[in-house]
């Protein structure tokens, strides 16, 4: 099968498209003929060799364990990519919730990663994967930019802040793939949102559902008189010093920052249901074929994209 390896550390032409074995289904995994991925800001930690998070806040301490971790010279797993959305072609004797032909989307957990191919194994539980059957009202290449961007946005907004109906919410760096999903969650549980992000994504945080957006190239949302009950850095780029100027004496504050979501299979099925309410999209921004790892990662590279980037691996 065609897959794309990265053997070692560096740029995106590190990445190369190859042809290695098929795999084959443990007895509790399911095998998934991959129809789109992602370029996720993960992946792109780690193909990059821990060089940057979350704009070069990543301390050299960090960047060895990662390497301890992921591989010292390269990746262990020489098949990238996490997010996926596709077919189940077979089944393991134990799996009892999928069935050959089921359309299904979720992530590779873990250190596994292997979506970056036609075909990946998933463990039917969260323990090692998370995966849901895709809903009908999106397309694969939505349904593959949804589990890490709104997994991570559910958990900070309503696992970790219990976001309430009514709570005045700044969404700080509204227009990428947290941010986004962020935007819509805060409104679906009755927050009034004001989103963050700059001149040429305003149209489309209006269009998510914000009742308001500062352009950060124009205004300081610091020097500002409005409190918030609600702070979300989608990025994980503000000073918390700033933000407490502008946070209500009992208001809360959560960042991407501070720890990582960790992915469940119960809440990518509470997100699923959310979107088929027609409450809730995903954000793609670019589409690029598997042939183009390399210019979709390149753009992801230069920072500006808008929500999702997409990797179509099978028409």
């Amino acid at each position: 099968m065609k897959a794309v390896i990265c053997t070692k550390y560096g740029p995106p032409e590190v990445l190369q498209l190859n042809e290695i074995e098929k795999p084959t289904p443990k007895e509790n995994e399911i095998l998934v003929r991959v129809f789109a991925s992602t370029v996720s800001a993960g992946v792109v930690i780690i193909r990059n060799g821990f060089k940057t998070n979350l704009r070069d806040k990543m301390s050299p301490l960090t960047r060895l364990f990662g390497k301890l971790i992921f591989g010292l010279k390269g990746p262990r797993k020489k098949v990238l990519g996490v997010e996926f959305a596709g077919e189940v072609e077979a089944v393991g004797n134990k799996v009892t919730r999928f069935k050959e032909g089921d359309h299904v989307f979720g992530s590779t957990t873990g250190l596994k990663f292997g979506a970056y191919a036609e075909y990946v194994c998933v463990p039917e539980e969260w323990r090692a994967g998370v995966v849901a059957i895709k809903t009908d009202n999106m397309t694969h290449e939505e349904a593959a930019a949804v589990p890490i961007g709104a997994i991570t946005a559910y958990h900070y907004l309503k696992k970790k802040g219990n976001i309430k109906k009514g709570q005045k919410t700044l969404i700080y760096g509204a227009s990428g793939s947290v941010g986004t999903f962020a935007i819509q969650l805060a409104k679906y549980y009755g927050a009034k949102v004001v989103g963050i992000c700059s001149t040429k994504n305003i149209d489309l945080v209006k269009s998510l559902g914000a009742d308001k957006v500062i352009d950060y190239t124009k205004d300081e949302f610091t020097k500002t008189e409005e409190l918030y009950d609600f702070v979300f850095d989608a990025v994980g780029k503000a000073s918390s010093s700033d933000i407490k100027k502008i946070l209500t004496p009992n208001g809360t504050y959560v960042s991407v920052a501070k720890g990582l979501a960790r992915e469940r299979t119960e809440d990518l099925i509470t997100l699923k249901n959310i979107i088929e309410e027609g409450k809730m999209k995903a954000v793609v921004d670019k589409t690029f074929p598997m042939e183009q790892i390399v210019d979709a990662h390149r753009y992801v590279d230069e920072g500006h994209k808008k929500g999702n980037v997409v990797i179509k691996i099978v028409d």
